[in-house]
């Protein structure tokens, strides 16, 4: 680790503590056309908010807006924005692709939390995007679940906090190694690390270790993808900051204003790398590249993801 990096590396603060990833949120244009292509390529089944919540009955107030799959230890949150709305507001801009956009965290002590971000200098926002004024606790909807966004011109992106213990997450069980799905097409072990794409690694490092406790576990450069990267760990997953080469195909999803930061790709551990490619080539999923270490997806056709798929935990030996 470099000497800047260590620097940065220190104890969060106290009174709060983050306790699992809360879901990846993808953008999708078609919720039904998610479930199924989820069914077919990676071989699980979603379930709907509707399904988890019950039906709103208010047209104003919809609920089928988001379906649920859950990967292994991974739950992504597939959300229409044109369905996505509170008496009758949309949420968030309509996309006519998929793409990734964001993840947030459960807490324990989540009003703790919030001053301790707000005392760093962080602003924070409700659901609706409206800055949350000192003494506010923002909720979710209607509900009295807490609920917050980070301001991502400062961070960098739009990162959310629910309070632990919510009833918008379907996952019953904790879940462990000995839970892969029998028979599983792809051989998923478990999530290897999430790639968020930077021009400010340090930027990142300061949030997610100095401010909300992560540790940093590796350093390096990727020659096959063109990328140099920060390795983070928090809780308990693993997230890679990585500034690409100007050219490389990560390059071009680099944002070129606010947020300065993008949610790139999803990467998973498997048991056997040429299982994951034949199984991709029968279902019609092109790659991006292949090497001995790493298949990539070519977002074109997964979803607008890069979905990596790699044989070993990430760098560092964090799993």
């Amino acid at each position: 680790m470099s000497d800047e990096l260590e620097t940065l590396c220190s104890t969060a603060g106290s009174g709060f503590a983050l306790r699992r990833m809360f879901h990846a949120h993808i953008r999708v244009p078609d919720v039904g056309y998610v479930e199924r292509w989820f069914s077919r390529v990676f071989g699980r089944t979603s379930a709907r908010l509707g399904d988890v919540l019950g039906p709103s009955g208010d047209p104003l107030n919809p609920t089928h807006h988001t379906t649920y799959t859950q990967i292994a230890d991974l739950l992504v949150a597939s959300i229409d924005p044109r369905s996505y709305t509170r008496d009758g507001v949309p949420f968030y801009p309509v996309t006519d692709r998929p793409q990734l956009n964001g993840f947030g965290w459960y807490v324990d002590g989540i009003e703790e939390l919030l001053d301790w971000i707000r005392d760093l200098g962080y602003p924070v926002v409700d659901e609706r995007n409206a800055l949350v004024h000192e003494g506010v606790l923002p909720t979710a909807g209607r509900s009295k679940i807490p609920m917050f966004w980070l301001e991502p011109e400062i961070a960098g992106q739009r990162y959310q906090f629910v309070s632990t213990g919510s009833l918008l997450d379907h996952r019953l069980k904790p879940w462990s190694e000995s839970a892969a799905v029998r028979n599983d097409p792809l051989g998923i072990v478990r999530c290897a690390h999430h790639t968020v794409l930077t021009a400010e690694p340090k930027r990142l490092v300061r949030l997610f270790a100095d401010v909300l406790g992560g540790t940093v576990i590796h350093e390096g450069r990727d020659d096959d993808r063109g990328v140099d990267s920060v390795y983070v760990k928090l809780v308990d997953d693993v997230f890679e900051f990585a500034v690409p080469d100007r050219g490389s195909p990560a390059y071009a999803d680099l944002p070129p204003g606010i947020p300065r930061d993008t949610y790139h790709s999803v990467t998973f551990q498997v048991a056997d790398l040429d299982q994951v490619a034949c199984h991709l080539a029968a279902e019609g999923v092109q790659l991006r590249s292949r090497t001995e270490r790493r298949i990539v997806t070519d977002p074109r056709a997964s979803l607008g993801v890069s979905w990596g798929f790699v044989p070993s935990a990430a760098p560092g030996g964090a799993c």
